[in-house]
This record gives C-alpha cells, sequence and structure tokens, in this order.
C-alpha cells in the first residue's frame, strides 16, 4: 500500500435522505478497530428528512473526527469526490449510510492492501430486513435467483474481479483515474473499477469483508430502484458491450420473450417453487418472494433495454 506521512483511513460516505440509518452507519464506522488514524466525512446532498438535523448532531458528538461537506448536484458520484478530496489519509474506504460495516472491516481491509497492493479492495453485500417485505428482498440480493449471481453477493474465492461492493481505496489510485464519473448516476463503482483496471490496478475480492445492506422497504420504491439501475446498466453495456457478463441479459431476455408471447408460466411456476422452498423463511415472506422477485427481474430488464437504446443521458 502506498505510504503518506499520515497513516490512518478515511471513511468517506454519501448521504441523501437517510435520517433513518445515518446514525447507526455512523456508529459502526467509528466502531471500527485499525491502526493508526480515523476521520469520517459525510457528503451531505438536499435531503427532505432529518438528515441534516442528525449529521449536525453527530458532527458535536465526534467533533473533528467527522467532517461535513454539502453536495448540493445531489449525485453519489459527486459526493463521492468531494469527501475524498476532504480526505487526508492515503487508505480511503467508501461507506453507505444504508449499509453497516462488520467488525474488523477496516483493519482487515489495512491487511489486504498490505498482502496485495490493490487499487480498490471489497467484499460482500449481505441484505438484512425488518419486514417480512424487506426480509424478502433481502433474500433476492443474497441468492442466485434474485441477482443471479457476483461475487460480492453470493461469496466466492479471494482475489481479482471486475468490480466490488463499496471499496477501500488508494487515494492515489484514485487520483490518477479521476475519481468516480459524475456521468454515470449509478454504476459509477463498476465504471470507477474498469478504469482502475484498464490503469494497470487490481480490483480485490476479500469475502471476510462483509457490509450488511438494507434494502427498499417497500414495492414502488423497489421497483423504481431496480428500473433505474437497469437503465444504468444497459447504459454502460452500451459503452462497453465486451465487459458485459451473460447474467446482466437475462432480465432483459425474459421481458424479450414476455413481448413476444413466449410463456411465461414457466417463469411463474419457477418462481412459486423457489419462493415456497426459500430456506427458513417465514410463509409471509415467500409470499413476498412472488412479487418481489418478478418486481427485480422485469423492472431491471425493462431498464437495461431503455438504458441500452438511450445510453447515459
Amino acid at each position: 500500500m502506498s505510504t503518506t506521512k499520515k497513516i490512518g483511513i478515511s471513511f468517506v460516505m454519501p448521504v441523501r435522505n437517510e435520517a433513518k440509518h445515518l446514525a447507526e452507519a455512523v456508529e459502526a464506522v467509528f466502531s471500527q478497530e485499525h491502526k493508526g488514524g480515523r476521520e469520517l466525512i459525510l457528503a451531505i446532498a438536499p435531503s427532505t428528512d432529518l438528515t441534516q438535523d442528525i449529521a449536525s448532531q453527530l458532527k458535536k458528538k465526534y467533533q473533528t473526527k467527522l467532517t461535513i461537506v454539502e453536495n448540493p448536484a445531489g449525485d453519489t458520484a459527486t459526493g463521492l469526490n468531494l469527501a475524498i478530496a476532504a480526505a487526508k489519509f492515503e487508505a480511503v474506504i467508501r461507506v453507505d449510510a444504508h449499509s453497516k460495516l462488520c467488525e474488523g472491516y477496516a483493519a482487515l481491509a489495512q491487511e489486504v492492501f498490505q498482502e496485495t497492493g490493490a487499487a480498490n479492495v471489497g467484499g460482500m453485500m449481505v441484505a438484512e430486513g425488518e419486514s417480512e417485505f424487506q426480509k424478502a428482498v433481502a433474500y433476492g440480493y443474497n441468492n442466485r435467483i434474485g441477482l443471479g449471481g457476483g461475487a460480492f453477493h453470493l461469496g466466492g474465492n479471494a482475489g481479482p474481479v471486475d468490480s466490488v461492493y463499496l471499496g477501500c481505496f488508494q487515494k492515489s489510485w484514485l487520483k490518477k483515474v479521476g475519481g468516480f464519473d459524475p456521468k454515470w448516476v449509478r454504476g459509477q463503482d463498476w465504471e470507477l473499477n474498469k478504469r482502475l483496471r484498464e490503469a494497470g490496478g487490481t480490483v480485490w475480492f476479500e469475502p471476510r469483508l462483509k457490509v450488511t445492506y438494507y434494502p427498499r422497504d417497500n414495492w414502488p420504491a423497489l421497483a423504481k430502484q431496480f428500473f433505474n439501475t437497469g437503465i444504468w446498466r444497459g447504459a454502460l453495456t452500451r459503452e462497453a458491450p465486451s465487459e458485459s457478463a451473460i447474467r446482466y441479459w437475462i432480465p432483459p431476455l425474459l421481458v424479450l420473450s414476455t413481448i413476444f408471447w413466449l410463456p411465461v408460466t414457466l417463469y411463474l411456476l419457477v418462481i412459486a417453487f423457489a419462493a415456497m422452498n426459500a430456506g427458513d423463511l417465514k410463509p409471509a415472506t415467500r409470499l413476498w418472494l412472488m412479487i418481489v422477485l418478478p418486481t427485480m427481474h422485469y423492472a431491471w430488464g425493462i431498464g437495461f433495454w431503455w438504458g441500452l437504446a438511450r445510453g447515459a443521458r
């Protein structure tokens, strides 16, 4: 890992309308144990809930350890760039207010940096839910039938990969490639990792690094999220078709098969079978799966075709 005069970790967190989870996410950061100093930089976008008030209270509690920067543009990429610019340490760990780092996350990230010299190190997104609906969404995130795969959802062996969840970066590498690109409203992490790899850096997956993620807790929010994510995945595929994994095409092809009246009954039977055999979930959660999984697939698939057609606009 690159060395600087100041040894420590800068945690960066883009925040917008996260009053429900912000305090827990911040407490999880400051509970981390690792060698050297630490700081947390919150990039606050214009919010319509109590996010700003909660951030101000947290600032009073942690004082110089917590810095707040304003992100009037509102998008995630710009917020991350502003926070990274304010970071004083070489090691930069991205955190989301919708997530919580596992115990020992920062210390382990430091070890992996030293062992691999990677430009970016990341681990697994472990989705959890509170309501039965949210638990069904979490199951979709953590299961191949939901999001279709990817090491940071399902796990796997440590090693170089195309992309990881969130990420622990070397700031010098972020400067080298120009940071996050605000052009990408979503998928900015994948696009950044692509540029890191093209510049000769390594993106390293470490399954012991786990981040708890709280997914959307209602149907309209879930459908909107997956539709928008599909749009930007389609746009990324349009820009870099050779980098598009086969799994990205499964929901779009499902949508296409429905348009051309190929049997959707078989798909629904598969979903019903998967829901009824979904581990230790309660019956209510299994019933929600019959709605959640098709929402994920169809919203994402429709968005993908739109993004593929129009590009990053």
